[in-house]
Parts: C-alpha cells; sequence; structure tokens
C-alpha cells in the first residue's frame, strides 16, 4: 500500500472518533489529578484503551499509565502528562475548573491545554493503528504520566526501572499544533548563609545570616542581565531568578542564623550543572555560602520514590535529523502543508527524553502554551480532534523514510 492510501485510511476511520475524543477529554478534566495524583484519571484513561483494544494496559511501578499497540522491535512512545498544577486561587476562574465547558469550539477547564488534551488524540491514533494493522514494525506506547512535580522523571524511571527505551518519543505539550524541537532546561540551587543569632535589641552581637546573604542576591541580579548577551541561537540565552528567601531564626526578637535562597536557573545549549555552580560561588560572598542542586526524593502516589537530582538539561534537535523531518512530512501528508517548526517557553519531559537519554524528541499538541499554569487553560476542539492524525501517520513515515 502507499503511504498517501495509508494516510487516507488513517484519517477516514480517525474522523469517526472526533466527537468521541472531544468528549473523553472532558470526561478526564472532569477528574482531578493535581498534586501528582493520577490515579482515578489513569484508570479512566487504562479503561478506554482496554475498549479500544490495546494490547497491553498496565501501571508502571510509579503509578503512571502505560498502553501499548503492536509488538514490533521499532520502540516508540507517545508522552502524555495527566497531572495538572493545582487550582490556586478558585474565585479567579470565570468557571468550574472540572466542568470542561464548551464555549465557541473551545473546551476550558484545569489540564484542558497542560496537558491531558494530547491523551486523546494519542490514544485513539494508535487504536487505530493496530485496527487498520499498519505500523506492524512498531511497539507504539501510549504513557500518561506525572511531570508537574518533577519534570523527566516519569521517563526516567521508565527507561531505568521498568526497561522500557524507545527509539524516538513524541511530546504532546501545546504547540499550536506547530513542530517542536527543543527548548531551554533549567537547575534548581539552593544557597545558605550562616550567621550568629543574637538579640534583636543589640544586632551588633551577632552576625545577620540575611545581610551576608544581599550582596549574593544583588549579584544574581547582575548575572541575569549578564546572561541576556549570550546563549544558544535557536534556543536563547540562560536566566537567573531568585524565587525563594528564608531565614531560621530562633524569635522575631532575634538575628537570624541562617539565611537560604532559592535559585530558578534557566540553562541554555552549553550550560552544565558544573559551569552554573561556577559562575554562583564567583558572586559576591558565594565562596562563605554552601552552594548545592536539591535532590528530588519524594514517593509518588504509589509509594514508588526514584531520586533524581534537580537538574533538567536543555535540548535542541537539528532540524535535518530525520525524526523532524519525518514530522514535517506528516505534517505535509495529512493537513497539506508542512507546520512552522519552533520551540517551546518552559520545559517539558524531553529534559530526560532527549536531555539526559539522548532519545531524539519531537513535540506536537493542541493548544497555545501560553495557557498553562493559568485560570485560562483551554484548548480548540478541532485542533485536538485533528492531532490524532499526525500521531497515528508519523510512525508510518518514519518507516518509509528508513527504507529509502
Amino acid at each position: 500500500m502507499s503511504q498517501t492510501s495509508d494516510v487516507d485510511k488513517i484519517r477516514h476511520e480517525l474522523a469517526k472518533h472526533h466527537d468521541e475524543m472531544i468528549a473523553f477529554l472532558r470526561e478526564i478534566i472532569r477528574i482531578p489529578s493535581y498534586d501528582s495524583k493520577i490515579g482515578l484519571v489513569g484508570d479512566a484513561i487504562a479503561a478506554r484503551m482496554r475498549e479500544l483494544s490495546f494490547d497491553e494496559v498496565r501501571r508502571d511501578a510509579m503509578g503512571n499509565i502505560l498502553g501499548r499497540v503492536g509488538s514490533g522491535p521499532r520502540v516508540m512512545v507517545y508522552d502524555s502528562h495527566i497531572d495538572t498544577v493545582s487550582i490556586a486561587d478558585r474565585s479567579q476562574w470565570q468557571w468550574d475548573p472540572f466542568e470542561g465547558k464548551v464555549e465557541d469550539g473551545i473546551i476550558y477547564g484545569l489540564g484542558a491545554g497542560d496537558e491531558k488534551c494530547s491523551t486523546p488524540p494519542m490514544i485513539y491514533a494508535l487504536a487505530v493503528l493496530k485496527r487498520l494493522g499498519l505500523a506492524k514494525e512498531w511497539s507504539l506506547y501510549y504513557f500518561g504520566n506525572m511531570e508537574e512535580w518533577c519534570d523527566g522523571i516519569a521517563p526516567n524511571a521508565l527507561v531505568e526501572h521498568e526497561g522500557i527505551r524507545p527509539e524516538f518519543a513524541v511530546i504532546g505539550e501545546s504547540t499550536s499544533m506547530q513542530i517542536y524541537r527543543g527548548h531551554r532546561g533549567r537547575i534548581e540551587v539552593s544557597v545558605t548563609f550562616k550567621g550568629r543569632t543574637c538579640h534583636a535589641s543589640a544586632p551588633e552581637r551577632g552576625v545577620n545570616a540575611m545581610y551576608r546573604a544581599i550582596p549574593f542576591i544583588e549579584g544574581v541580579q547582575q548575572l541575569h542581565e549578564e546572561l541576556k548577551t549570550r546563549g544558544d541561537p535557536f534556543l536563547g540565552p540562560g536566566s537567573i531568578a531568585v524565587t525563594n528567601v528564608t531565614t531560621k531564626t530562633p524569635s522575631l526578637n532575634a538575628v537570624p542564623d541562617e539565611c537560604n535562597i532559592y535559585l530558578d536557573r534557566r540553562i541554555t545549549v552549553g550550560d552544565t550543572k558544573e559551569s552554573v555552580l561556577a559562575e554562583l560561588r564567583a558572586l559576591p560572598g558565594g565562596d562563605e555560602a554552601t552552594i548545592e542542586i536539591p535532590m528530588y526524593d519524594e514517593p509518588s502516589y504509589t509509594g514508588f520514590a526514584f531520586p533524581v537530582e534537580k537538574v533538567y538539561p536543555a535540548w535542541s534537535l537539528p532540524e535535518e535529523h530525520a525524526l523532524i523531518q519525518a514530522a514535517k512530512e506528516t505534517t505535509q501528508a495529512v493537513y497539506g502543508k508542512a507546520a512552522p517548526i519552533s520551540k517551546w517557553v518552559f520545559s517539558t519531559n524531553a529534559t530526560y527524553w532527549m536531555g539526559k537519554a539522548g532519545i531524539p524528541s519531537v513535540g506536537f499538541g493542541p493548544g497555545i502554551e501560553t495557557f498553562a499554569h493559568t485560570v485560562l487553560d483551554q484548548v480548540p476542539a478541532e485542533e485536538v480532534a485533528q492531532c490524532a492524525d499526525f500521531y497515528a501517520a508519523l510512525p508510518l513515515i518514519l518507516s518509509e523514510m528508513s527504507q529509502k
């Protein structure tokens, strides 16, 4: 069969399920899954994959949901995080965040665009490939995971604990149906200054740890301005910001003997853990502070712990890479035009897939990323359904390209 006829068959079959995909997205929006508690929404997704006759449906040790079609030697993972941020101030929402409201073709709700929106098109795409007997050389996994708690930890555990290492990863975070091939990373850093407490009525008797931290904080601000002047041509420059300051004091009438500063250091290509730590130690007072990168070791809702450093590498896949070229050819085949190529502003699970593991990754998903983590979380219903065509056709086009 020709590639064109296969794509036409896929699109024709998926068109029968457009309304189901939209209804299913609204269904899983109604299931709260913030704070990485994805048990109930995972149950709903697992049930739907079983209804669609997936070859395998199971939870991994962390509690993420896996569905597989096919048993071929080539492996591709479709990555969609199904947890959300918290509601924050509910009074700022114009509608019930768990309603899955539809108005003028837009679906609103917590997780509508970030990122439950890619789950229905991914699982229906894989189901249709199985039903049509296509992509037989592939093992195709849907991976519904928790990402908001720690970027990349779920795929890291999937590879290293579950033993599933794909050849390619498809990230379903919102891209406005453009092809994304990279994003900056980040490193979280804890900086602690020590002092000596004393009664606040005579502060000169002690050493105020907060005062020791001030020159360093000013240095961070200056470093941010310097970072603007250098960076990767595609991803842009890095950045740094103080995101939290805490002190430890025996009393509100005592001088604090400890001050902790928390930093968000956005990194670009070329930045490393070692280079970031070195530039911080060179700031005023940096040689007197304890500067360290924290570990994330909190257990998931299943009790599974997978300790990782809070280092999330930047990544960029060259435009000439076979996966990006296949993505361009796929959008041409299913939509009649090649999609633009761009990058995310925020970070995704590709910090592990491509950033740490070197697994070629591509981003393609419905919705606009600027609505993520806002009370306007939303996604166009039409884009949700249309993305299924891309997800289904991509492995076929990759196979064809590899045979040329």
